[in-house]
């Protein structure tokens, strides 16, 4: 389908971290292809700029990384005035349709710097707790999206839509024998993988080199994919080595679809855009959410989706080395209990985000001009609808 407006301009302001971009990343692949010339608005971080270098679908406009915290307002409002400076240029030159903002405090100085022009802004928000800078743009956006329903109770706007969470289309049930020939894995024995998110997880980190030992006593021929972050790769890798745990170890995978298709299990943080692409893969989780989360959203994250039947969930201070190894146990050995974590993963998800997320955007894009003031604030929770 093509866009009836090619020259359709829309910005996404998508940066900071993976959970952010790669969302972000999705909904311009569909936007793209519906005739739309993208921006993707990004931070000068090595994740955003590795992700970008290659692609030459979107142009990019790099912000300084901007982040908030207590009692260094005057330099955080500092680098958000330049940064708004810096998207009033580029939005002037090359004025977008909408502004999409995928959430985080790189998001701000795009959402402010288009509605300073009477640009229709919308949101996303990923987890069930919205982050601060989200709640705070929310006042003056046209719409905001979520993936989980109880994030509209935190959101002051009157129209929310539920739509899930953009998942780019390379995360598609694989062959698992494909994919672990692929990542140089034996592709006839299981895997389990271990991960922490973009910069990895310290404490899972530990955990798992402490239960690894114990799980391959009972399942002698489990194969360990384990990506550590850069900081904990060497200590990780020796320990393994030392305990004669044949793993294979690196710091951070960019093809995750690959390691999610060779999966039977995977260990993790509670990222939205982590469960949505376990989701999307049928892959069972094991899930330690990161207790120092902003509002422990990650724990929210991760009780929302297993009461849709769909995780495992170990609070951190849980996770010792026995205890991670039991859960390990008991959901490699039960191939009832993996299918039944896969469909409670299915029933949570949402497929096709992306899609509605553009055709959305696109048809507030047609339907009206830019608005000339932004919009009202609009009391909680008025109205939550679900985009199918």
């Amino acid at each position: 389908m093509n866009c009836d407006t090619p020259t359709t301009r829309v910005v996404i302001a998508c940066g900071g971290t993976g959970g952010h971009l790669y969302p972000g990343m999705a909904v311009a692949e569909r936007l793209y292809e519906r005739g739309a010339a993208v921006t993707l608005a990004i931070s000068e971080k090595e994740v955003d700029q590795r992700a970008v270098r290659d692609d030459a679908r979107f142009e990019i406009l790099t912000l300084p990384a901007v982040g908030f915290s207590a009692g260094r307002f005057i330099p955080f409002a500092v680098r958000v005035w330049r940064s708004i400076r810096q998207c009033l240029d580029a939005f002037r030159e090359q004025t977008p349709a909408v502004v999409l903002s995928m959430g985080g405090f790189t998001s701000a100085a795009p959402v402010l710097g288009a509605r300073r022009l009477g640009l229709p802004v919308v949101l996303h928000e990923a987890n069930a707790i919205p982050g601060r800078a989200n709640r705070w743009l929310a006042r003056v956006a046209t719409r905001c999206y979520v993936v989980f329903p109880e994030a509209n109770q935190r959101l002051s706007h009157r129209d929310v839509r539920v739509v899930g969470m953009p998942v780019r289309p390379a995360f598609q049930p694989a062959d698992a024998g494909s994919c672990r020939l692929a990542l140089g894995l034996r592709p006839d024995r299981p895997v389990l993988l271990v991960m922490g998110g973009s910069q990895g997880a310290h404490a899972i980190n530990t955990a798992m080199v402490g239960a690894a030992p114990r799980i391959l006593e009972v399942h002698s021929d489990l194969q360990i994919l384990h990506l550590t972050g850069a900081a904990d790769e060497p200590k990780v890798r020796g320990a393994y080595a030392e305990a004669g745990v044949p793993a294979k170890v690196r710091a951070f995978l960019t093809e995750m679809e690959l390691a999610l298709g060779a999966a039977d299990a995977v260990v993790s943080r509670s990222g939205a855009s982590s469960l949505a692409e376990f989701a999307a893969m049928g892959v069972p989780p094991i899930l330690i959410p990161y207790p120092h989360a902003a509002d422990d959203h990650q724990a929210a994250n991760a009780r929302s989706v297993e009461a849709a039947g769909g995780a495992v969930v170990l609070r951190q201070e849980e996770a010792t080395a026995g205890r991670l190894a039991g859960h390990v146990h008991q959901l490699l050995g039960d191939p009832a209990r993996r299918e039944g974590l896969r469909r409670g993963l299915a029933g949570w998800h949402r497929p096709g985000a992306d899609d509605v997320l553009a055709e959305d955007i696109l048809g507030l894009a047609r339907r009206s001009e830019p608005p000339t003031s932004t919009a009202p604030i609009a009391g909680r929770g008025t109205r939550l609808a679900t985009l199918a």
